[in-house]
């Protein structure tokens, strides 16, 4: 009996509010609103644009290297070894940040998390365009690298986390629209202006967040989650609006937070339990695959593999460019309609067909069968990003930011955000070294790895799409 009372007990310390939350009534005695808003509040807009303002920090660290190579090279002095450094080493930092990244965002807040991440970059950005040496460089890559290592984690998170169901995954899926936006605009006006210029104007996008975060609310999840019910249920009301009965959104969030009350020393060895297998294998397994299917060697060699291919990587790269934003808008508009299964299989398709046609053009080129074996590595370079904007570059953020419940999702977040930047750090730079072995194999390679990526989708990933986050994780554990 005595172990009774006590979880009765915590049951009704641990939600002393929300459990009077009632529906509104209106003057005549009906229903205010809805259980979940239909519209986007401008709240909701406000607080979404400020969440990716960082994907575009994100963007922009990455889409760096290229543009500023040729006069970082030329005013410091510095050998390809050292230059090559600088490049890979953001992702060393990205994979610190990603592995703390659950934690800072449980412990500080997804606001508070943001906040944090930006005044590293910021520092990263200030120590690489007043560096007069390699060593600043790295110090200032490493310290951006962290920053959008946490970014990475808590901007989809957060969104996922403050969005209804019907508009859940069109604005998280915004996080990789402004990634791809800030990779090319840096790509582009790193073209105009000198490289240490280039680095402070990445810090606009830095105090645009800083700033915004001042105005917009804290996730009700979160706030419920470390006990702070009234301020989960304005943060509610402000993001739904104050018209909008929110009691049924309110109550789901209450009765999936009784149990991390009771679980807080929930450690790494606890997510390995039967109960969150199939959550883990969906979250490691979707990034995985979406690195190893070769987006980031596609990314980071376009010039290299157009060239290789007889191809001129100004026309190639170009027309990337060109492609990958229409894509991912038309992917964002997509999501919510469609749902996640439906374009992630069309999207793992189309990368598979990319990759099989760039590797093919380069077997035609091998042995001189075809002399127009060059447009068909640009087709299928071409395909290979339009179909990854299309699905595979947003959908698994999406989903990992839906199918963990909360008490779980700060160390299954950092763990998949890890494998995340592993994967991406593994196939930049082994890349090189398998082309030299096979350019044609590699890219058969990446072809069987995303043909294998619709069997995992077909077989595993749930679909998300109209269903609250309560609901999502109540069905896969």
């Amino acid at each position: 009996m005595e172990s009774v009372s006590t979880s009765d007990e915590v049951t009704s310390t641990s939600t002393p509010l929300l459990p009077e939350i009632r529906p509104e009534v209106g003057g005549g005695g009906e229903r205010r609103g809805s259980s979940d808003s239909d519209s986007a509040t401008a709240v909701l807009v406000l607080s979404t644009v400020v969440a990716v303002s960082g994907s575009y920090v994100f963007g922009s660290a990455v889409g760096f290297s290229s543009p500023a190579q040729p006069g970082i090279v030329d005013d410091l002095g510095l050998t390809v070894a050292e230059y090559s450094l600088f490049g890979s080493i953001l992702t060393i930092g990205a994979m610190v940040g990603a592995l703390v990244s659950g934690k800072i965002a449980d412990l500080l807040g997804r606001k508070g998390a943001m906040g944090l991440a930006e005044l590293f970059i910021v520092i990263g950005w200030l120590a690489i365009a007043f560096s007069k040496n390699a060593w600043w460089l790295d110090i200032g890559r490493v310290l951006t690298g962290f920053g959008i290592g946490v970014l990475s984690y808590v901007v989809p998170v957060y969104i996922a986390e403050i969005t209804p169901k019907n508009l859940r995954g069109g604005f998280t899926a915004a996080n990789q629209l402004l990634i791809c936006c800030g990779t090319s605009i840096t790509y582009l006006v790193g073209n105009i202006i000198s490289w240490r210029l280039l680095a402070l104007t990445g810090i606009i996008p830095c105090l645009i967040q800083l700033l915004g975060l001042f105005f917009i609310p804290e996730s009700p999840r979160w706030l419920a989650k470390i006990g702070r019910w009234d301020g989960s249920r304005a943060s509610l009301v402000c993001l739904r609006g104050k018209n909008t009965n929110i009691f049924t959104e309110a109550a789901e969030i209450r009765d999936h937070t009784r149990t991390p009350e009771q679980v807080k020393d929930f450690g790494m060895m606890d997510l390995f339990r039967r109960k969150y297998a199939h959550s883990l294998i969906v979250g490691v397994g979707l990034m995985a695959l979406q690195q190893f299917g070769g987006v980031n060697a596609i990314a980071y060699y376009a010039s290299s593999i157009f060239s290789s291919a007889g191809f001129s990587y100004k026309v190639g790269t170009t027309a990337m460019a060109i492609l990958q934003i229409p894509m991912t808008i038309l992917g964002t508009l997509l999501i919510d309609k469609s749902g996640r299964r439906p374009l992630l299989l069309v999207s793992a398709a189309g990368t598979c067909l990319g990759c099989f046609s760039i590797g093919l053009s380069f077997v035609l080129q091998d042995f001189k069968l075809w002399d127009f074996s060059p447009f068909l590595a640009l087709g299928g370079v071409l395909i290979f990003k339009g179909a990854f904007a299309l699905g595979m570059g947003a959908i698994p953020w999406v989903i990992m930011s839906e199918i963990f419940p909360i008490h779980a999702k700060g160390l299954a977040g950092s763990l998949v955000n890890l494998v995340n930047w592993f994967g991406s750090w593994i196939v930049t730079y082994s890349f090189n070294f398998a082309a030299q072995w096979s350019s044609a194999g590699t890219f058969f390679v990446f072809a069987i790895v995303c043909g294998l990526t619709m069997v995992f989708v077909t077989k595993l990933v749930p679909e998300t799409n109209g269903r609250t986050l309560e609901e999502i994780q109540a069905s896969i554990i």
